[in-house]
């Protein structure tokens, strides 16, 4: 039976800006009470077709206390009346937080978060009620286009080894599981984006032939929590196949 539906905090409150420029990965530059900030921009990814100038969106301050450079972070943005999360961080908190509420992972219990494997961190281990373990990574999706989820959408050497990992994993026996947290709800399928990286892309597809399990779902995404949405299928095959 699932377990009742619960909704994972956000941190706030946040600030209503307006987005000018990205000077770098890092960093944009938000109009705020008229005034010009700069805001650490928490995901490192192009995020071309999310951050246009003039778009809506949603600054967290930084603690009085922190010693930041920066007095805010670049937390959400709006497109098309969507409030979209750019803080990676969120969906291993989801996770780690409300797995049982995702309803294939209703029966497993959380291990370890970050277990080490060599000289690579697996984002959780999990086991379910007959001690069966599955090594699970997370991937954070905000990329969609008519309905299509797509990661990555910048070039990840990191993705790549961890899905070559859990299929050295797989190929021993182990259990494993790439699961993509998209972090807005307008997706109805999920597929890698072939175009941006090849190499990962390959690298996942290669990954579910070898029995690695691919799941995607989507999250209800507002200014004060997250809450599970639905799973969408996968298309992770390569173009014209």
């Amino acid at each position: 039976m699932r377990t009742k539906l619960r909704a994972m905090k956000i941190a706030g409150p946040l600030i209503k800006g307006k987005f000018i420029e990205r000077p770098n990965r890092f960093i944009t530059h938000i109009e705020l009470k008229g005034k010009k900030v700069i805001s650490h921009l928490p995901d490192p990814g192009r995020l071309q077709e999310l951050l246009i100038p003039g778009a809506t969106v949603w600054l967290r301050p930084a603690l009085k206390d922190s010693h930041r450079k920066t007095q805010y972070s670049t937390i959400m943005v709006e497109k098309d009346g969507v409030l979209i999360s750019l803080d990676t961080t969120l969906p291993n908190q989801f996770l780690r937080e409300d797995f049982d509420t995702i309803p294939f992972f209703n029966r497993w219990s959380l291990v370890r978060s970050e277990y080490k494997i060599g000289n690579h961190r697996i984002d959780f281990l999990l086991k379910n009620t007959i001690e069966n373990e599955i090594y699970t990574e997370v991937k954070s999706v905000t990329f969609v286009e008519k309905g299509i989820a797509q990661f990555p959408d910048a070039v990840t050497e990191r993705g790549k080894q961890h899905s070559e990992l859990l299929t050295s994993l797989q190929s021993k026996g182990k259990k494993t599981m790439i699961l993509f947290i998209c972090q807005r709800p307008d997706a109805d399928i999920f597929q890698p984006m072939w175009d941006r990286d090849p190499s990962f892309s390959n690298a996942l597809f290669t990954a579910q032939q070898a029995g690695v399990e691919i799941k995607c779902i989507t999250t209800n995404v507002s200014l004060k929590e997250m809450t599970f949405c639905r799973e969408i299928p996968l298309n992770l095959a390569p173009p014209n196949e």
